[in-house]
């Protein structure tokens, strides 16, 4: 393959990047704490019941990073307003015709794994593909629902009023084990897709060489220079002139 132009270009904006983050470490939290709370182990011990509290914890850091992940949530809703169109509304837009050759070439590189002739480095997309948009998409239709159902079954356990805002869910349910059926049912899906999140990732390091993992803690990827310049109206709109470097 022929060797590219590379221009360094800021695609994700601090909040992008600080919400990417904290979601990652509140639903690892937010998993393994709720797994405990669904079947908690035995724990044999001389310590007297009233001074073993460790359930009650686990139950207390759940409660603490679901707080943290719906504030989180709230501030990534808001900046798909604010952001540039790498991380606004504008870049989950999988409804149009450019979509649709992000799309096949995203089958034949990502689950056929066919390595295409021509060089493809210029035809990457700069921000999220069309895939990735759709499935953040999914993402956020299932943290919805791990929000309702997590909060309905919280609500009668606070006297705060924003769980209690939540508290007609699992009676509109049918009751709470049909919440917290679904609210752990779900939480299986999000992990799969997690799973396979990690793994694109990782692969699209390694294939694109674009800085893939590390532009979710810098901003920046290495765009081809001639894929830039195909997109000019779109990076016109970034709005700091130094956010694309030579």
């Amino acid at each position: 393959m022929p060797s590219q132009d590379f221009k360094r270009v800021y695609v994700w904006e601090l909040p992008v990047r600080l919400t990417h983050w904290i979601n990652a470490f509140s639903i690892l939290v937010l998993s393994v704490t709720g797994y405990l709370i669904a079947r908690p182990p035995a724990i044999l011990s001389s310590t007297e019941a009233t001074e073993l509290y460790w359930f009650g914890t686990v139950r207390a850091i759940h409660f603490i990073a679901a707080y943290i992940f719906l504030f989180s949530i709230i501030l990534r809703i808001y900046w798909l307003f604010k952001g540039n169109q790498f991380g606004g509304w504008s870049a989950f837009n999988i409804f149009n015709k450019r979509a649709i050759g992000s799309l096949m070439h995203v089958i034949r590189t990502d689950i056929l794994l066919i390595n295409e002739k021509d060089p493809v480095l210029c035809r990457f997309s700069i921000g999220h593909n069309v895939v990735a948009a759709g499935s953040y998409m999914v993402f956020y239709i299932l943290f919805f629902i791990m929000i309702f159902t997590g909060f309905g079954l919280y609500a009668d356990m606070s006297e705060w009023w924003l769980p209690n805002l939540f508290a007609w869910v699992p009676a509109a349910m049918g009751g709470d084990m049909e919440a917290r059926f679904l609210h752990h049912v779900v939480m299986w899906f999000i992990t799969f897709i997690i799973i396979v999140h990690i793994y694109l990732a990782l692969y699209h390091g390694w294939l694109e060489g674009r800085g893939e993992i590390s532009s979710m803690v810098s901003g920046y990827k290495f765009v081809c220079k001639d894929r830039v310049n195909q997109q000019m109206d779109l990076l016109d709109r970034i709005k700091d002139p130094d956010d694309i470097v030579d």
